[in-house]
């Protein structure tokens, strides 16, 4: 009778033990709305062009009247609407935050009818990397769930950025994922899926979403840093040898500066860098994270620290062991040579005579679509390995040419990197449109960088005007320029 009982009782037992674990739980359909986005879509290889695109994305309710997203597609917004419940209305919204180096954005509403009945969503924070979780997002009408298994939480490349930054990698059947859906535990949000490579996701860990988040409302606004040095293995033991370090091998060795932007001594070619933050390198450059396991050492630029803040060194210089304080610089894209992007403003270019001259950057590459680094043009996009200089901190190059008599005999001449115009180095439009104003003896005399087909151009700088003004009247452009504003300076790096 007693195994009856428990044969009776314990299937009911059970059964309440679910209820209370699902009442425990969720209701993902209060946080989880839909973003849609306007953005304008130039054309950067003819950059007085542009034209409309619209996107889809996931949004997650996370504080009252604010909805995360990534940052992708805000860029250049025209409108932003939210969705709640996977149909009907759309409410008017507007972007109020964005950190494109961390591919994080907020977008809020006034409409109070929107943010009825919707909830905040709980940020993990460790990250669980053992559990169930699942993909979420609203489709065609209904919460779409996609279950999905964490990989491992590593450190790489930003997809927006040339930082290296925390991610999670998840395995899921989710189709065409990476539009920041929702990975999600029972009771909290463990991040936005920003990439998709076949069942590999992609996703931002919601431990750096609150973090980062911390500087939505700070004043000036906070930014993320990073190790402007660049550091290279040592499990060839010689390396600790030639250097004379005694004792285990350990540490990685300095080799160069990432970028131009630093180039201070706190941190010289052939140091060991033996500790970061009181945590150990290996020679592979990772460390063990309390949390996470072994990460890369780049993980400590934003683990707690901003641009501004002293990470604590120890390195082995010259045969002494140091303390060094590193001080973080700003994550800036123009602290490159070819800036990886330019966001919120239309594409730079001068037309003199129907030479179209633009700046450098990526974005101008990815004009060759999906495979540029193989289509783009090699000699262009070789500048990508090099780094700014004082001299050269940026390239300008003559884009096309719009075929008319003033320019006849340089017609095919396009993709060329300047070097100098009229004697002067030539890095940005704003210095090429200086140097326009002092022609040669009636001439601009245009030079190109090394190895290019066609190494000078001259043309009559009395008939430059004159041309420009037909050029336009010919192709239809309503002007002949557009120059962005010299932006201020970045924070220093004060010793």
């Amino acid at each position: 009778m007693k195994d009856m009982v428990l044969r009776l009782v314990l299937p009911v037992a059970l059964g309440a033990l679910a209820l209370g674990a699902r009442a425990a739980g969720v209701r993902w359909e209060d946080s989880i709305v839909t973003v849609e986005v306007t953005q304008k879509d130039y054309d950067f290889l003819q950059p007085w062009t542009k034209r409309m695109a619209h996107h889809l994305k996931t949004g997650v309710v996370v504080a009252p009247s604010r909805v995360l997203t990534t940052a992708e597609h805000l860029n250049d917004l025209t409108l932003v609407r939210i969705q709640k419940g996977g149909h009907g209305q759309w409410w008017d919204g507007a972007l109020q935050w964005i950190d494109y180096h961390a591919n994080l954005a907020l977008v809020t509403a006034t409409a109070t009818n929107l943010w009825r009945g919707l909830k905040p969503a709980r940020l993990a924070d460790p990250v669980p990397l053992k559990g169930g979780s699942r993909f979420l997002r609203w489709h065609e009408g209904n919460l779409e769930k996609r279950k999905a298994e964490i990989a491992r939480f590593t450190v790489k490349h930003a997809h927006l950025s040339f930082l290296d930054l925390p991610f999670l990698e998840a395995d899921s059947e989710l189709n065409e994922g990476g539009r920041a859906e929702a990975l999600v535990s029972d009771t909290q949000l463990l991040g936005l899926a920003c990439a998709q490579d076949r069942t590999t996701c992609t996703v931002i860990p919601a431990s750096f979403i609150r973090f980062v988040l911390q500087a939505a409302d700070t004043k000036p606004p906070r930014r993320l840093g990073f190790f402007d040095f660049v550091w290279q293995r040592t499990e060839n033991t010689a390396i600790h040898a030639y250097l004379g370090l005694p004792g285990e091998p350990r540490g990685v060795v300095v080799t160069d500066y990432a970028t131009g932007a630093g180039k201070s001594d706190l941190v010289r070619p052939h140091d060991l860098i033996l500790e970061v933050e009181g945590f150990k390198i290996d020679t592979a450059g990772n460390y063990t994270d309390p949390h996470y396991g072994q990460l890369l050492l780049e993980n400590l630029a934003t683990r707690g620290k901003w641009a501004g803040d002293t990470v604590r060194l120890r390195v082995w210089r010259q045969g002494a062991m140091r303390q060094v304080d590193y001080l973080l610089p700003a994550a800036e894209y123009g602290a490159e040579l070819v800036p990886q992007a330019v966001y919120d403003r239309e594409p730079e270019f001068l037309m003199v005579g129907g030479l179209v001259f633009e700046p450098l950057t990526e974005a101008y590459l990815r004009s060759w679509g999906g495979d540029w680094r193989r289509k783009a043009p090699f000699r262009l996009g070789y500048y990508e390995r090099e780094k700014p200089t004082p001299e050269r901190p940026a390239r300008v190059v003559l884009s096309l040419v719009l075929p008319d008599p003033f320019n006849l005999g340089y017609e095919d001449s396009h993709f060329m990197a300047l070097d100098k115009v009229n004697g002067q180095p030539v890095s940005r439009l704003s210095e090429l449109a200086a140097a326009l104003r002092h022609p040669k003896d009636g001439y601009h005399l245009l030079e190109f960088g090394g190895g290019e087909s066609l190494r000078r151009m001259v043309i009559d700088a009395a008939e430059a005007e004159t041309a420009t003004r037909r050029v336009m009247q010919q192709y239809r452009l309503d002007k002949d320029r557009f120059l962005a504003p010299e932006q201020p300076p970045g924070p220093t790096r004060e010793r």
